[in-house]
């Protein structure tokens, strides 16, 4: 009997065996895939750090937010102003006001000067045509003096004639008083009325016309519009005046003021009044003081901002000794590092902050015993009550000067704390150009009107109104007015002053130091200046600081770059030369926290690295992942690779089993028989 092979092994691992290879190999993986567990609880931790320091970034935005209106001082200086009788006048306190108490009494209101016309049918109605002169001055009974602006004309053609032609015209030409028309509600109820655009006794009118119809002064034609203080109905003065140009008047504290507006702003230094009404006899006491209550406001969200950020560290940090449970953070040195900075700027006292506390305990604001800041409100409001801008000292970055003529106007986050002496040695001045002659008072047109003037760098034309004016200090106001209105140097914030001594005109920048320059050109300027006015560009203010070198720009002196004086901006308005005093900066708590708040919060800061550093450490996690699962797919590989060579020699000896087992019984057969 012939002998076959053995079969040779299944294909499906475990069929030729018996074997759960499938079961096997997957059991092995599991253990083999233990690493992956422990990156994916790697990952985890990383991302819940990221999301953890985004909440901490949140924290100390949302206090540098809550600190801002101390970092600057704005949330402790504000004063409030109050009147006894609030319908007198609406009042305000803004920046250089100071505490005090005035009695305040109103015997007239400002008025702008209304004149009516006669009234017409429809203000389709034909006036007349020709022109209307107007001018702007003063009035004392019948005599009007004409102001520094000059006359002003406006053509009233025959398309024009009617009564809104004539209000539009008027309009449109914008000299000096609006047109509208008032309808009375009788059958010739339509009255033209000129409203002066400024209020005030300066602010009279005076219109004068010339008719087409020959006469300009009667009751008939275009003439109907003229109005002469110094005329008569039906000759010159035909227009009504309903209420006169007057100013307000009024007494502070037993002193008589008068103002060509209702709105002053310059009567109490930083206080606004808007007059509504008189009170003759009957004066109301206006009092300014702190807003203590504001200012107690803004320490009480500064405590309760540091308060909520201490919070949100500690609970990010923390550790449960009782559950042996840590936090996100525990233990991490970026919060250490906030916490630390923060809280040793709250320890330290202030520098060059002069006479007034420089320690928050001194104002109320104190540490607890869990580390957070508390506050003692009976000892806040007394020192916001003695001495509120000392309480501004403890919070805002803050400069001073001994020298009234010498301010503080900047600083950098590089300036140093500190008492500096201040030498002036030169003071900045302003460019200038001064007539060599006495102004010619006529300007013709075409002729002599054109005004071409450099001023501070830039160069414009302006042209100057025609006609004879009534001296050089009218001249110097139309001078003045058409240079400040011109665009270009408008878009530079360039201005002259102009003015007139003995005839002779003197241009004055506004700007001070070596920018500053005026060179008049043009047809206008022989008239005007002379032959060889004297031109004069204007110096920068110099000095020292400390010893420390500056840098003069017009009025302002900047600290030198390297310097602790660095960045520090002092504005020099006049004086002597020479030592100027001492000038102190300090820079508070609030300053200080606005400081590191920003570095912390800075895109190259501790937080942002520290985020950085966990997405890289996700981004290794993957890399490391892949890199384990490719070995994975390997060893998997490997394991069945294993068990089917060894489900083959199973098998194959399985069949040889069974092959043998058929023989042995095939010879047992053969021996029986």
């Amino acid at each position: 009997m012939a002998i076959s092979p053995p079969t040779p092994a299944l294909s499906s691992p475990g069929v030729g065996s018996g074997l759960d290879v499938n079961a096997l190999v997957a059991k092995l993986i599991a253990v083999e895939s233990r690493p992956l567990t422990a990156l994916d609880r790697q990952e985890a931790s990383y991302k819940a750090r990221i999301s953890v320091f985004g909440a901490i970034k949140g924290a100390l935005s949302a206090l540098q937010s809550t600190i801002a209106g101390l970092a600057d001082g704005s949330a402790l200086g504000s004063l409030s102003a109050v009147l006894a009788d609030p319908t007198l006048a609406a009042v305000s306190a803004g920046t250089g006001a100071v505490a005090g108490s005035y009695a305040l009494e109103v015997s007239q209101l400002a008025y702008a000067q209304k004149l009516a016309s006669n009234g017409f049918t429809n203000t389709t109605d034909v006036v007349g045509s020709g022109s209307l002169t107007i001018e702007i001055g003063t009035t004392v009974g019948n005599v009007f003096t004409p102001g520094a602006a000059g006359a002003q004309t406006v053509t009233i053609a025959p398309g024009q004639n009617t009564l809104a032609g004539i209000r539009d015209a008027v309009n449109a030409a914008k000299i000096g008083v609006t047109a509208t028309i008032i309808n009375d509600g009788t059958p010739s109820g339509n009255r033209l009325v000129f409203t002066g655009t400024a209020s005030g006794a300066a602010a009279s009118v005076r219109i004068t016309v010339a008719d087409d119809d020959g006469n300009a002064t009667d009751a008939a034609g275009l003439s109907q519009l003229a109005f002469d203080p110094a005329g008569t109905v039906g000759n010159g003065r035909n227009l009504s005046q309903k209420i006169a140009a007057q100013d307000a008047k009024f007494v502070i504290d037993g002193i008589d003021i008068a103002r060509p507006s209702n709105t002053i702003t310059d009567a109490i230094p930083g206080v606004t009044l808007t007059l509504a009404k008189t009170n003759i006899g009957a004066p109301s006491v206006l009092t300014v003081s702190q807003n203590t209550t504001t200012a107690s406001k803004a320490v009480q969200a500064f405590v309760k901002g540091y308060n909520d950020l201490n919070a949100t560290l500690v609970a990010f940090t923390k550790y449960d000794p009782a559950t042996k449970t840590a936090s996100v953070l525990t233990g991490d040195s970026t919060v250490r590092l906030v916490q630390t900075h923060l809280r040793a700027i709250l320890s330290s006292a202030l520098a060059g902050i002069g006479n007034g506390a420089t320690t928050l305990s001194e104002i109320g604001v104190t540490f607890q015993p869990d580390g957070t800041l508390g506050v003692d409100n009976t000892k806040l409001n007394a020192a916001l009550a003695n001495d509120a801008a000392g309480v501004g000292r403890v919070f805002a970055a803050v400069g001073t000067t001994t020298d009234s003529l010498v301010s503080f106007s900047g600083k950098s986050d590089k300036t140093q704390a500190g008492t500096y002496a201040l030498t002036v040695t030169r003071l900045a001045t302003q460019g200038q150009s001064i007539g060599a002659a006495a102004a010619g008072l006529t300007i013709t047109a075409g002729v002599d009107d054109q005004l071409t003037l450099n001023l501070d760098g830039v160069q414009a034309t302006v042209t100057l109104s025609a006609g004879t004016y009534a001296n050089a200090a009218a001249l110097a106001a139309e001078v003045r007015a058409k240079v400040n209105a011109a665009t270009a140097f408008a878009q530079n914030t360039s201005t002259i002053a102009a003015s007139a001594a003995g005839g002779v005109l003197t241009l004055t920048s506004n700007r001070y130091g070596s920018t500053s320059s005026v060179v008049a050109s043009g047809s206008a300027a022989l008239n005007l200046l002379g032959t060889n006015p004297a031109n004069t560009t204007g110096v920068d203010v110099d000095g020292t600081l400390g010893g420390l070198a500056v840098t003069g720009s017009g009025q302002t002196l900047t600290g030198a770059a390297g310097s602790p004086v660095e960045g520090l901006k002092l504005q020099v308005t006049g004086g002597t030369l020479g030592t100027r005093g001492n000038v102190s900066f300090s820079r508070g708590y609030a300053a200080q926290f606005t400081q590191e708040l920003t570095q912390l919060l800075d895109a190259n800061g501790v937080i942002a690295a520290s985020t950085d550093s966990a997405g890289r450490s996700i981004t290794d996690v993957g890399h490391r992942r892949t890199a384990l699962q490719d070995h994975l797919t390997v060893v998997e590989a490997a394991y069945r690779a294993q068990f089917t060579a060894l489900d083959t020699v199973l098998g194959s000896l399985s069949t040889t089993s069974s092959f043998l087992t058929q023989q042995f019984a095939n010879l047992a057969n053969l021996y029986k028989n």
